[in-house]
């Protein structure tokens, strides 16, 4: 029974996610998603744990998965892996999304003197000639969510919790 109890204390540790995963797929996606996270928790106690990923894979005729790689699968998930961390981490692999961090990241190479701006002329260059070289509505549709202050310059840090976290004035 002490077990039970404590599996229970893991669950509800693990839901620090954001209850709006749910709204980022359609019903249909979560009860599949639902049905896949059921296929691997193997013990049915609602977190996947190590030995529910090495059943997984056993199942799937892989013998031989290393430590380190089930590690750092269980990692990905921060805490304990309930469906709901289950299904944010789906939702951040599959919009394609860098954690803000990453994002941020990025911005700082384009910002030498870490004042947390870049100026909107020269990123706008830099996105058309770069890389993957985006259009110029591309740039229009980028920077209309973007927060420009009035001499021109992106404060990146807002817009990278823009990027990851929605616009509020989207969801009003």
């Amino acid at each position: 029974m002490a077990s039970k109890k404590a599996s229970n204390k893991r669950q509800r540790g693990g839901q620090k996610s954001s209850s709006n995963v749910f709204s980022m797929f359609e019903q249909s996606q979560i009860q599949e998603f639902k049905e896949a996270f059921g296929c691997i928790d193997q013990d049915r106690d609602g977190v996947i744990k190590k030995q529910d990923l090495k059943e997984t894979y056993a199942q799937l005729g892989k013998l031989n998965v290393k430590e380190e790689e089930l590690d750092e699968m269980l990692n990905e998930g921060k805490g304990p892996i309930n469906f709901t961390v289950f299904l944010t981490l789906f939702g951040e692999k599959l919009s394609g999304t860098d954690p803000e961090d990453t994002i941020l990241a990025a911005f700082k190479l384009f910002d030498p003197n870490g004042t947390g701006f870049v100026n909107k002329d020269e990123f706008r260059r830099l996105l058309m000639n770069q890389a993957d070289k985006f259009t110029a509505e591309e740039v229009d549709q980028a920077f209309a969510l973007a927060p420009i202050d009035p001499t021109g310059n992106i404060d990146y840090k807002s817009l990278c919790y823009i990027i990851t976290h929605g616009d509020e004035k989207e969801e009003s």
